[in-house]
Parts: C-alpha cells; sequence; structure tokens
C-alpha cells in the first residue's frame, strides 16, 4: 500500500520504532552502571598485569639461563687456558738455573725531589731527549720541568684543576692534560703567554661524555694522540684539526663494559694500542679497525688501573686493584706471569703504576701504601723497594715513568712531590 506522505499508521511507527531500539543497542550499548564499570576495569587490569608479570617472569627466566650459558662457557675457557698454562716464566727460568738479580743499597739512588706542586701529583711524562718531564696536580696546573737542573721552565695554569692525565708530543714542543671536565687540552709551549702570564690552550679535543683518564701522543706524530675516559670508550684524535678519527668501544659490544683508566700505544708497531678498565680486563687495539678490540685479556679480580707495553712490543705489563702485576702475551693472548707479593693482614695495596726497564727485565711497580717495588721479570722476585730507601715518598705512588735512555726513573706521589731515581749498578740488565 503507498502511502502520501504524512500518511502513517499506528503499527508501523510502533514497528519502526522497536527496530530503530534494537539496532541503537546493538550498535551503541548501554553504559554498565558505576559499579559493574569499576568491576570491569579491575578485571581487565588484573589481566593486563598478570600477562605482564608473565612475560616478564619468562624474560627472566630466558636472560638467567643466557647468562649462566655465558659463565659456564667463559669458566670452560679458563679451565682450557690453565690447561694450556702448564708453566709460566719464572718456572721456566728456575728450570734453567736462573737467579734473581741482586741489588746493594747504593745501586738505587733517589737524586733528586722536584717539589713545586701544592697538590696531589697524578700523572708524569718525559721527552724523548730525556731532560724534561711534564707532571700534572691537582693543584690545578702543568709543570715542566728541566731534570737536569730542578727547575721550573713552564707552569702553566689549567681551565680545571680536576687533571688525572698529562703527555709530551713525541717533538717536546707541546703537552696535553685531561680531567674530570671530559675534555683533552693540548698547549704549545712554544706560544706567547697571555697578559696574565698564562700559556693559552692551543687546542680542545671535545667529544668524550666521561672523565679524561689516560692520554698518550703515537710515537713520531705530534698530530695524531689517544684518550681513554670514564664512558668506556677510547679516542684516537686529529690534533690538527681537533675531531676524531675512530672511537674503540661505547656502542659496539667487544669493547670494555666499565671506565678505561688507562692506555698504553705499541712502540714497535703504533697502530696497536692496549686498554685496562675498571671491567677487570685489558683489551688489545687496532687503530685501523675500530669496530670490535682485537683481543680481551682476563685474569685480574679488579680494576685495572694500568697498562704498559713490554720494551719488544709483543708483550704488555698490567696493574690491579687486586694488588697483582702480571704479563700478557700479545699473540696468544695468554698470562705469562704473575707479579704478587705476599701480605700479612688483608689489606692489600692497589698497583698505581707500572713501568719497564730498557731490556725489560725490571718491572717497576707503585703501590697505593706508598711503596715501590722493582721486580725481576723472569724469576718475580723483588730485588728493592723504592719505598724503603732514603727519601723515599711518603704517600700513595700515582704514576712512575722511565727517561727515553733508560737510565733514570722518576715517580710522582700524593705527597705533591716526583723524585728521580738514578742506576748506580746492572746498567747492562737494566
Amino acid at each position: 500500500m503507498q502511502y502520501k506522505w504524512g500518511e502513517v499508521k499506528v503499527g508501523e511507527i510502533h514497528l519502526g520504532v522497536q527496530l530503530q531500539d534494537v539496532l541503537f543497542n546493538h550498535l551503541c550499548p548501554p553504559r554498565p552502571p558505576a559499579a559493574s564499570y569499576s568491576t570491569l576495569l579491575l578485571a581487565s587490569s588484573f589481566h593486563f598485569v598478570s600477562g605482564y608479570k608473565i612475560i616478564v617472569k619468562k624474560w627472566n627466566l630466558g636472560h638467567n639461563a643466557a647468562t649462566a650459558t655465558v659463565n659456564a662457557l667463559r669458566e670452560r675457557l679458563k679451565q682450557k687456558r690453565r690447561l694450556l698454562l702448564d708453566t709460566d716464566v719464572a718456572a721456566q727460568a728456575r728450570l734453567q738455573g736462573r737467579t734473581a738479580l741482586s741489588f746493594g743499597p747504593t745501586d738505587f739512588v733517589c737524586c733528586r725531589t722536584l717539589q713545586g706542586h701544592t697538590a696531589k701529583v697524578y700523572s708524569l711524562d718525559w721527552t724523548t731527549e730525556r731532560n724534561r718531564i711534564v707532571s700534572a696536580s691537582q693543584d690545578g696546573r702543568l709543570i715542566v720541568w728541566n731534570v737536569l737542573t730542578s727547575q721550573k721552565t713552564h707552569v702553566i695554569k689549567l681551565p680545571c684543576a680536576w687533571v688525572r692525565t698529562c703527555a709530551f708530543s713525541p717533538s717536546g714542543q707541546s703537552v696535553a692534560c685531561g680531567g674530570l671536565d671530559s675534555i683533552c687540552f693540548i698547549f704549545n709551549l712554544n706560544s706567547p703567554s697571555d697578559r696574565d702570564g698564562n700559556l693559552p690552550v692551543s687546542r680542545m679535543l671535545s667529544g668524550h661524555k666521561g672523565y679524561v683518564s689516560s692520554c698518550q701522543f703515537v710515537p713520531d706524530e705530534d698530530s695524531h694522540l689517544i684518550t681513554s675516559s670514564g664512558d668506556q670508550t677510547c679516542v684516537l684524535w686529529d690534533v690538527t684539526t681537533g675531531q676524531r678519527i675512530s672511537v674503540f668501544g661505547g656502542e659496539f659490544p667487544s669493547g670494555h663494559t666499565a671506565d678505561v683508566l688507562s692506555i698504553s700505544i705499541n712502540g714497535s708497531n703504533s697502530k696497536m694500542f692496549v686498554s685496562g678498565s675498571c671491567d677487570a680486563t685489558a683489551q688489545l687495539w687496532d687503530t685501523r679497525n675500530a669496530s670490535r678490540a682485537v683481543q680481551t685479556y682476563h685474569g685480574h679480580a679488579g680494576d685495572v688501573n694500568t697498562v704498559k707495553f713490554f720494551p719488544d712490543g709483543q708483550r704488555f705489563g698490567t696493574g690491579s686493584d687486586d694488588g697483582t702485576c702480571r704479563l700478557f702475551d700479545m699473540r696468544t693472548g695468554h698470562e705469562l706471569q704473575v707479579y704478587h707479593q705476599q701480605h700479612g693482614n688483608n689489606d692489600i695495596p692497589l698497583v698505581t703504576a707500572i713501568a719497564f726497564s730498557i731490556s725489560g727485565r725490571l718491572l717497576f711497580a707503585g703501590y697505593s701504601n706508598g711503596d715501590c717495588y722493582v721486580w725481576d721479570t723472569l724469576v718475580a722476585k723483588v730485588v728493592v723497594n723504592l719505598g724503603s730507601l732514603q727519601n723515599s715518598h711518603e704517600g700513595r705512588i700515582t704514576c712512575c715513568g722511565l727517561s727515553a735512555d733508560g737510565t733514570a726513573l722518576c715517580t710522582g706521589s700524593w705527597d705533591r712531590n716526583l723524585k728521580i731515581w738514578a742506576f748506580g749498578g746492572h746498567r747492562s740488565v737494566v
């Protein structure tokens, strides 16, 4: 039946209203009462949290299982290394009838004390021409010393007093330093002083995200320098431009997992350097490939505070918070020798600095209690303790370094002084 506009039947109106109500309730269901709505929210939240906890629990179980697998593999590697290391340098030396060197009370003499810093000395470095030393102190100054006369040739006021490291360039024309401000500063010693008598900064190497712990110029290159940092990385810099060339570690999984405290560049191959870290490891790096470490060396049970290449460039030494020095073979990755002095109490002094003699027969190790042991590296025996000699330091040894010709050792300390030690005997083996 057709209806004109405005003509409708009551029954059809009623049916249309019912259909409209059904469709509306289906498409837009009525909101439940407040109580039931809250109940639904609580139930949904409970199911969500329960599901999240299950996921987290499963992830933790998987992570723990993976960690256990890694630790088990690491322990198996340690056992394999122990099986391979059936001897050490000292044991072989004893089999060959070698004995420790003998030093008298006059064979090591403190011939000079360099006084001038007013706070703890933290770092030092020699020039290649043997007669100058640069030292860094928390008095906020670098001092360049003439070792022969004990005179200061330069006193450089630093932008940041909290300095931790310093280094001479190979030419001896520049010095570098770094510290808690995360910047490595370069000073040209030939630059004219400003109106206040201060030497201006010639270059700022900025890019680390943590304190600069160590710096060293690449041998025979004033234009390149390597730094280590508390941001877990090492950086190779172009000193001329102030730009980073390569970053070692950081986002790369093969790098250190804690602060990097020390570096040493191989004198025989300047493309290789070794780093020591708070993760208790040392790592060997090739500057031509920054993406991963060449080798990681385990053995220490504490922070590796200091590293130094052996004179032949095939081995390197380390010093650690665990109170030991260790000698590693760069090629095989094996630990060759542990240098550890027994102490009667549990207060084991930390190894803070090391240096090798020119021949490598002697290892000089500075300790947190002020001792400075001279180790015979061949038989792993202490031949003399410089800390027990006359005019020795009265505080923690923080740094030590040998002159380029191997005739003198310099040590720095928390007692604010540097001391020059001369060798009276055994020059042929030193």
